[in-house]
């Protein structure tokens, strides 16, 4: 099998069941958006520090979980031309992100100002893939605003946002480097 199909060279994407739509519709850019985060995490995992290497497993679980919503939102839920089966994101993922930010959270100073991206490599890898997944959830709500969405999916995106925070602070935690304040006067 070819990587190129030329089916899409007239600006227009098949979605799971066989669809056709336009590469700048709403849903291609909601899991387009998943996709790109998908791609950023793996950078996020690939420059991990040793230090943090203990995270590489919950986060390869967050790739997948990534793939699924990617597959969950390429499939429309009428119209489909064939039945396709995607799997499911269980609520509970949620309830294992938020148990993740809070042992996370537990080795961290009180937050008590606004942080800018940065801090150690690994630290604004972090924060990078957690404004891109600002915009997928951003994407999504797009969408469900045209279409029934289940609401675990933005419940996911949502606190996966709040994870990649959180791991940014932990990154910068645990290999040293400040947490970069931000003074809105400009001054460090």
């Amino acid at each position: 099998m070819k990587i190129y199909t030329r089916k899409g060279d007239k600006g227009d994407t098949s979605l799971f069941g066989g669809d056709r739509v336009h590469k700048d519709d709403i849903r291609v850019d909601a899991y387009g958006t998943v996709d790109e985060l998908n791609s950023v995490l793996g950078l996020a995992i690939a420059a991990l520090p040793a230090e943090m290497d203990g995270w590489r497993r919950s986060l390869l679980e967050i790739q997948s979980d990534c793939f699924t919503l990617g597959s969950i939102l390429a499939t429309p839920a009428t119209g489909a031309a064939k039945p396709v089966h995607i799997p499911e994101l269980p609520a509970a993922r949620v309830t294992q992100l938020e148990r993740y930010i809070d042992r996370l959270d537990e080795e961290l100073p009180e937050l008590k100002s606004f942080i800018l991206p940065g801090g150690s490599e690994a630290a604004a890898r972090f924060h990078l893939a957690r404004s891109v997944c600002r915009r997928a959830e951003r994407n999504v709500v797009a969408l469900a605003r045209a279409e029934r969405l289940e609401p675990v999916i933005l419940m996911y995106l949502n606190r996966l946002s709040d994870l990649l925070f959180t791991l940014a602070r932990a990154a910068n935690a645990r290999q040293g480097a400040a947490d970069v304040e931000w003074h809105p006067d400009g001054a460090s």
